[in-house]
């Protein structure tokens, strides 16, 4: 059951490109930290009294430390404002509270409904598949070391978070111009365009963004039971075979982790390892990051007391690829070296590096390896 807070924002935070911080006090007089959506509740001040849902903030769970604002009540004796016009017809997060209605790129009122209807290939585009939503400016500094021009476009699915402009990673890729277009796809909403399937996130990503690259990672939030399938992230098989069947070509970025000790994760994750090893039916290129523990730039991450040794990391690195290859048999395995320059393009990475709370000196690996799958698909587009 949903926990509501009704209070009084009396002030507001930091704002990024759809989202606004704020501070309420709520009707017991307890200050809550909150996020709004101004694109789906409307504006927001100080005075205004909203409706927060903080049924994952009171459980301590995943919303970033945040209650949500799910309305701007209207001031005692005032009605509501009520909208019966505006463009689209898409309903995402639909049947729910908070179901937004947006205008899909391929509808029929879309300017790009003609370019898309008869669409059925993206021409060999390079398709980049990950787990986690932290792995796209890894990803990203990898595209950019092949050729900064290239033009690349996010396809955001559903696994984690719903609105776009959750992610404060996306919105800064966007404004430093990184991404071309952010496209959400299924449930998610609020991107540049919208689209219902990933399979026509893709080819608006190829048709009306004309990207060279699209990455397809869930948004932030994933979500996991600790089962071999119980986790968002068996989409990254599915969205393998999307790009597959629409004639691009499918490139796997392993989670691999230096700095999560549980063996599931240690090394190549068994998320990856199940997601493409199993799900991923269609032939595909999986990136598997070779590394030399002896390079100058490995003593920048000092290993904790219980870690094991850059060599045995790099011998479970090896082995687990090999185990992956050996029941993907269909994939063809792609060994790319870990460098100097990805090391100090991640060092100087303009966006912070996060995975599971630990950043690139904690856990270097999760960012490397996500770096190697973005230069060799860069490396697609230049052949």
């Amino acid at each position: 059951m949903i926990t509501w807070r009704v209070g009084n924002v009396v002030s507001l935070g930091k704002s990024w490109a759809g989202a606004q911080e704020l501070d309420v006090v709520d009707q017991a007089g307890n200050r809550v930290r909150a996020l709004a959506y101004p694109m789906l509740v409307g504006e927001v001040a100080v005075g205004s009294a909203v409706a927060l849902n903080s049924s994952a903030l009171d459980r301590g769970l995943g919303t970033g430390g945040y209650a949500l604002v799910a309305a701007v009540l209207p001031k005692p004796g005032s009605a509501p404002a009520r909208r019966t016009d505006g463009p689209g017809h898409l309903v995402k997060a639909r049947y729910t509270p908070t179901q937004a209605m947006v205008l899909g790129v391929d509808e029929q009122d879309s300017q790009f409904h003609a370019v898309l209807e008869d669409a059925d290939s993206i021409d060999g585009m390079p398709v980049i598949t990950a787990d986690l939503h932290s792995a796209l400016p890894a990803i990203l500094s990898g595209v950019r070391l092949g050729g900064d021009a290239l033009k690349v476009a996010y396809v955001m699915t559903d696994g984690g978070a719903l609105p776009a402009w959750f992610s404060r990673t996306a919105a800064q890729l966007r404004e430093l111009g990184w991404l071309e277009s952010i496209i959400s796809v299924g449930q998610s909403y609020g991107g540049d365009l919208e689209a219902v399937t990933v399979h026509t996130g893709l080819l608006a990503a190829r048709h009306v963004v004309g990207a060279d690259i699209a990455i397809v990672i869930q948004g932030p939030g994933n979500l996991g039971t600790g089962t071999r399938w119980g986790y968002s992230g068996v989409a990254v098989g599915e969205a393998m075979n999307a790009a597959a069947v629409l004639g691009g070509v499918p490139v796997g970025s392993l989670r691999i982790s230096s700095g999560d000790l549980r063996e599931r994760h240690l090394g190549i994750s068994h998320h990856s390892l199940t997601a493409l090893g199993r799900v991923a039916l269609a032939p595909g290129h999986i990136v598997v990051p070779t590394f030399d523990p002896s390079d100058s730039f490995f003593g920048d991450f000092p290993l904790t007391s219980d870690s094991p040794s850059w060599q045995d990391i790099a011998a479970l690195v090896a082995r687990q690829g090999g185990e992956l290859a050996a029941v993907a048999p269909h994939h063809t395995f792609v060994d790319v070296a870990v460098g100097a320059p990805l090391h100090e393009a991640l060092s100087e990475s303009p966006v912070r590096l996060s995975t599971m709370g630990r950043g690139y000196g904690q856990d270097p690996l999760a960012f490397l390896a996500a770096g190697v799958a973005g230069q060799y698909a860069a490396s697609l587009v230049a052949r």
